[in-house]
């Protein structure tokens, strides 16, 4: 009998383990221990900046060659700043998140001076006459003279909890890290040019970036984003790579003590290896295609500073895995600046090509290779600008590759991820569906287990709305008010008139995809709280010749309301008969087919948010099918039909 309970429990235990999987999806690969311990990374790595592969600044014939059709550009970007007046943050502009939750009043300023810092670099770089230096000095001794370099968002991650800096505290966020990296930069360049103005400029700058990234590095274990501390059921997310990227490169410019450079990399290892279990080994960015730059790219970054700094000799660019995590980003592009955008992911985008080109090549997929080619769309590549200055300096070592390879982007007709559970599918006739199952706990996550967007010849005809502009609330525990984020307005049904709720327990089930039918379906009763009182409710989507069809099998403890069914959508809706709901936007044109027990309502979502108009125009539209009838079970069935 004891050996019986025993057999049950280890039973319990692998099925709880199988039932957590997918919401945590953790698994101790450690990819990155397992290639080296600390004491072989001492024995590889590369001291004293010799690691660096851009040529000394004095080397103006290497620069030349380097910069290409890329100097003219970006000198001409620098004397545009030559009289920018650096901008101050005032106190009230870091508390004014705290006041109406508004963070760009301190961002705006804050990335101008960034952007500055980085452009006035690279025109340094390029021209090599000591014409931006004086500019450089400024915008250096400025950032040296602010108390700290963290973003006024992510400031409550201080001991105060306050969004105002705090001179005690010094902690790593996007804003700090990306801030350090570009500082650092700076120093490795033009130390030698500010030392002979006046050398207190450099030594400043040295104990900045010491005191607010190399120190708070290594002194402290409690920053969310390094997962030292992670427990199941907690997220780790795009801050991992990202913030790890940046440090790693503050130590490989600013520290040539091997002992101390070896424990900082190898802390950073043990960091990474925490994302890298983290993710799906699928490949997948469950954050959202605006967001793979930052997860996936700043991985592919951090990767490739720590195969430079070790001569070649740390290196994951031969896993399957990383070169899935990379092609993630050519799958989920549809075309013409179209992508799928599941979580807080803008509908249109696709990515940074130089980004795409180096990670590709890196990984040795032409998928990605071309498909960066074919983003270009007939443009040369040149360098990148922006505040990530490790981006720009390694965007103009490819250039001139980029612009010699084929572009193309010829997709499978099933992309699928079993573990992310996103399922992409497309036909001859220009329809392509992306369906998602997963769990309403994923890192930026929407309440939309089981929800699909339809595009049409690449235009998306049935959405997904997206997310507006980032406040205090779009991270806070009412989120969920915000409607962008409800399942209510995604394209999914609100079962007895509950919608899907949040958490780690509400997720699909029984996920599958059957590649030869080009079918997906996943039971989305979980998804639901108990007041939905619904024991199944399976959605499936299959994708004929010419055709969606979209069908809703369920089964309810008990009918207290009527179900309904929504679509959200753009441009003209029309209603041409009973059972059919027509759809044109820009020229594509589909009709909906529906069952008769079921009336359209159509509701009119004014956008005043910017970050979603510049999408979608001044508003967007949600179909709602309602009924009166009150079922236990039932099925409904929908099909999706281009028309001309």
């Amino acid at each position: 009998m004891n050996r019986m309970k025993k057999l049950f429990c280890v039973l319990m235990v692998a099925a709880l383990g199988v039932l957590s999987f997918k919401a945590n999806a953790y698994t101790e690969r450690n990819m990155l221990q397992k290639v080296a311990d600390e004491a072989t990374l001492k024995n590889v790595l590369v001291m004293n900046q010799k690691w660096v592969p851009y040529p000394a600044y004095t080397d103006r014939a290497a620069w030349d060659s380097l910069m290409g059709p890329n100097k003219q550009r970006l000198i001409q970007a620098g004397e545009k700043l030559l009289n920018y007046k650096w901008q101050l943050i005032p106190a009230t502009a870091y508390i004014e998140y705290e006041r109406s939750g508004n963070r760009k009043i301190m961002e705006n300023p804050f990335n101008d001076n960034r952007n500055a810092l980085n452009a006035l670099m690279l025109a340094e770089l390029a021209e090599g006459k000591g014409r931006f230096i004086d500019q450089l000095l400024d915008g250096v001794f400025m950032s040296c003279e602010m108390n700290s370099w963290v973003l006024s968002a992510h400031l409550p991650r201080q001991s105060s909890k306050r969004s105002l800096p705090d001179f005690r505290e010094q902690i790593i966020d996007l804003g700090s890290g990306n801030y350090g990296a570009l500082l650092s930069w700076i120093h490795y360049f033009f130390r030698p040019s500010f030392d002979k103005i006046n050398p207190v400029v450099s030594l400043q700058l040295r104990k900045c970036i010491k005191e607010r990234i190399l120190d708070s590095y290594m002194n402290d274990d409690s920053m969310w984003w390094m997962a030292f501390h992670w427990k199941p059921g907690e997220i780790i997310n795009n801050w991992n790579p990202w913030c790890n990227s940046n440090s790693i490169l503050c130590f490989f410019l600013m520290e040539n003590d091997k002992d101390r450079l070896a424990k900082a990399v190898y802390r950073s290892m043990q960091s990474v290896d925490k994302f890298i279990n983290f993710v799906k080994s699928d490949g997948a960015c469950e954050e959202g295609t605006s967001y793979w730059g930052h997860a996936a790219g700043k991985l592919y970054d951090y990767l490739q500073i720590l195969f430079e700094g070790t001569g070649g000799k740390i290196s994951l660019f031969d896993e399957p895995m990383i070169r899935r995590m990379g092609e993630y980003m050519s799958r989920s592009y549809v075309g013409n600046g179209w992508v799928v955008n599941f979580a807080d992911a803008s509908a249109q985008g696709g990515g940074d090509p130089l980004l795409i080109y180096r990670y590709g090549k890196a990984v040795n997929s032409q998928e990605m290779m071309q498909f960066a080619a074919y983003l270009l769309n007939g443009r040369k590549p040149y360098a990148s600008m922006g505040s990530d200055a490790f981006r720009s300096l390694q965007s103009l070592l490819c250039c001139n590759e980029l612009a010699k390879m084929t572009p193309k982007h010829d997709m499978p007709d099933v992309t699928w991820y079993p573990e992310t559970e996103f399922c992409y599918m497309k036909n001859k006739k220009g329809m392509f569906v992306a369906a998602k199952g997963g769990f309403n706990n994923e890192s930026h996550n929407h309440n939309d287990a089981g929800t699909f967007s339809l595009y049409l010849n690449t235009i998306p005809v049935i959405i997904d709305a997206g997310v507006g502009t980032y406040t205090k609330q779009t991270f806070s525990k009412d989120r969920y008010k915000i409607w962008t984020m409800q399942s209510n307005y995604h394209n999914l049904p609100m079962i007895n008139g509950v919608p899907q709720k949040f958490g780690q327990e509400y997720k699909a089930t029984n996920t599958a995809c059957n590649e030869k039918k080009r079918t997906f379906s996943a039971d989305i009763a979980t998804a639901y709280p108990e007041e939905a009182k619904v024991k199944s409710w399976v959605r499936s989507y299959t994708l004929g010749d010419n055709k969606l069809s979209i069908q809703d099998v369920f089964a309810l403890k008990e009918a207290v309301a009527p179900n309904q069914i929504n679509f959200l959508s753009w441009g003209k809706i029309t209603f041409p008969s009973a059972g059919k709901i027509r759809i044109e936007v820009k020229g594509q044109k589909v009709e909906i087919s529906y069952p008769a027990q079921f009336k359209p309502e159509l509701e009119t979502i004014k956008l005043d948010d910017v970050r979603l108009s510049k999408v979608w125009g001044p508003e967007i539209y949600r179909i709602t099918l309602k009924t009166d009838e009150k079922k236990v079970s039932g099925k409904y069935n929908f099909v999706v039909q281009p028309v001309k």
